[in-house]
């Protein structure tokens, strides 16, 4: 099925899914394989009463809502494709509902904690003028990581305080970024970035020490560094300055539409999740600060 697998990642890149998804596609496909081979049934031929099966044994074996969520639509895309190709007639995952998950509340940091962690980057080194940029554009633009990382030079309007990023699905937007944000791009690309690449080239704004793309990976370790210097205790991950972004917009007044073009969601509802937060933070303060509360 080899060969089977490497098509399937051919007709989910043509539907412009993420390089992560498409592995994690694969991943969950391979794991469904195994599942038939066990039960002695060829995937061609598994039905939905199968695939429920397979649901209930995921269910079984305690893995969580959300993950087994991934792995169906894994698998609704896996016979998508074989319809597509005309290997199927009939989608027996259509049927397939996901899993009802109760919606957390993303966590976020304080706009004193954002600062505290952008500023321990040392300005006087090539990679803390690299290391505050990437901190600054996260929080400015509310970049996800792959957003950031795959950021090119020509993608950057500095003139006019724009960038281009392509997002989920490969769908462009155009996002604006503040004085602060522009200074530390500025900075860095005047002269922490040569320092990098010494004589190489790339396309790429934002580098790893060898003068080639920063990977996700390596941005989490840089993030984790910064977080023990600036002195904050809990875990941080990139995605909490997209939170954090979407929330301070919100709290401060800004217009839910406008939120929701600036992170590049195709659905409101995805939106939204940032007002309840933003109403979380009303209860407190109305809380310390009412008499009567």
């Amino acid at each position: 099925m080899d060969d089977e697998l490497s098509s399937f990642q051919n007709f989910l890149m043509a539907e412009g899914a993420e390089l992560n998804t498409m592995r994690s596609y694969q991943y969950d496909v391979q794991q469904f394989m195994q599942y038939c081979s066990e039960q002695n049934c060829d995937i061609i031929k598994a039905d939905t009463h199968r695939l429920r099966a397979f649901v209930h044994a995921l269910s079984d074996a305690g893995l969580h809502a959300t993950s087994i969520n991934r792995k169906i639509s894994s698998i609704k895309a896996f016979y998508r494709y074989l319809v597509f190709t005309n290997r199927l007639v009939l989608n027996p995952a259509t049927d397939i509902e996901l899993l009802k998950v109760g919606r957390r509340l993303p966590e976020v940091l304080s706009i004193e904690e954002v600062t505290r962690i952008i500023e321990a980057a040392d300005e006087r080194t090539p990679l803390g003028l690299r290391d505050r940029a990437c901190m600054e554009l996260l929080y400015a633009a509310g970049l996800r990581i792959s957003e950031l990382l795959g950021l090119r030079l020509q993608d950057i309007d500095m003139e006019r305080r724009f960038l281009s990023v392509v997002g989920k699905g490969n769908k462009q937007r155009i996002v604006p970024i503040g004085k602060k944000a522009t200074s530390a791009l500025e900075q860095f690309i005047a002269s922490g970035r040569p320092s990098i690449l010494k004589n190489r080239s790339s396309s790429f704004v934002i580098l790893n020490v060898r003068g080639g793309k920063l990977s996700r990976m390596g941005f989490f370790k840089i993030l984790k560094k910064y977080r023990i210097k600036a002195g904050l205790k809990k875990r941080i991950t990139p995605h909490m300055f997209r939170h954090s972004f979407a929330t301070h917009l919100l709290e401060a007044g800004a217009d839910l539409r406008a939120v929701q073009e600036l992170l590049g969601h195709a659905d409101i509802s995805t939106t939204q999740i940032y007002t309840h937060i933003d109403r979380e933070y009303l209860k407190e303060i109305y809380k310390v600060h009412h008499p009567r509360a």
